[in-house]
């Protein structure tokens, strides 16, 4: 049994930092660096964006559990996660932040100068956005503007400079999350409310965060088309921005003020879909 322990403990923590939830962020990462090289960027860049992309993420959800570890053991949604229920000790979760959060930087080094850079500024916001919401309710978009650090270095992975493409899906990706971000704090309204966390939910009701969520999904489909003014894209990316915007409209027919039981398909299944769609339009959006 003993032999079987450390493959316990990893499926334990990948499922406590949801790995599979790296298909958001993920895909605009790989959209950035074919974008930003017109085609393919090489195995170089793919491999090292992507473990940059693996250490971010894990950094920032160990220290999610970490930083929540406390409030989660009081929600009854959350009070089953690893850390509360005691299948993963902090000392773990900790040593699994710190060895990602090297990952992240080693794989900035060996990308170039500017990801070397800006990686410390990016870890404090991977590090940062988690206590955000326990003194503001614009926390839902700290959390995209992180997120969106993802699409922003995978152009920087590439060109080494900003241009404006690398602001345009740092912005979608920031509103995006920040859209689907809204719906899920939904679910957590008494608790937050009782516990003084400070969600736009929260602080608004529930009725005014999905119209801020419409409004995010939006600026979503607004963005993604003004990516058309800063890069030449065939006819294949508009197919896929129309589909995102189906895609968001379906997403928000499934939910209300008063019936939120589909929550988890608005969140996780449709929103994966629109980050893989997303990337296939891109690519696609190549040949014109």
């Amino acid at each position: 049994m003993e032999g079987i322990r450390p493959l316990k403990k990893l499926r334990y923590f990948l499922a406590a930092i949801k790995f599979e939830h790296t298909v958001f962020a993920l895909p605009f990462a790989y959209v950035a660096t074919v974008l930003a090289a017109g085609g393919w960027p090489g195995w170089r860049v793919v491999i090292w964006v992507t473990l940059a992309m693996v250490g971010g993420r894990t950094l920032a959800m160990s220290m999610n559990r970490l930083v929540d570890r406390a409030i989660d053991a009081r929600n009854p949604r959350t009070a089953g996660r690893h850390l509360p229920r005691g299948l993963l000790k902090p000392w773990e979760v900790a040593t699994a932040a710190v060895a990602s959060g090297l990952l992240f930087f080693v794989s900035a080094w060996q990308l170039n100068p500017l990801c070397l850079t800006l990686a410390p500024l990016a870890a404090i916001f991977l590090v940062g956005y988690h206590y955000t919401k326990y003194f503001t309710w614009t926390s839902h978009w700290i959390l995209g503007f992180t997120d969106g650090i993802a699409a922003a270095g995978g152009w920087i992975a590439v060109r080494e400079a900003f241009d404006p493409p690398a602001f345009i899906l740092w912005f979608t990706v920031t509103v995006w999350i920040a859209g689907f971000d809204l719906l899920y704090a939904c679910q957590d309204v008494k608790f937050d409310r009782a516990e003084r966390i400070h969600s736009f939910p929260a602080r608004f009701g529930v009725a005014a965060a999905l119209g801020a969520a419409r409004a995010c999904h939006v600026l979503t489909v607004l963005a993604l088309a003004a990516l058309l003014w800063a890069l030449p894209l065939g006819w294949g990316y508009w197919v896929g921005v129309a589909a995102v915007a189906g895609l968001l409209i379906y997403e928000h027919s499934l939910v209300s003020a008063t019936d939120l039981s589909r929550l988890d398909v608005a969140f996780f299944n449709v929103n994966g879909y629109i980050a893989v769609i997303i990337f296939l339009s891109a690519v696609a959006g190549l040949w014109r």
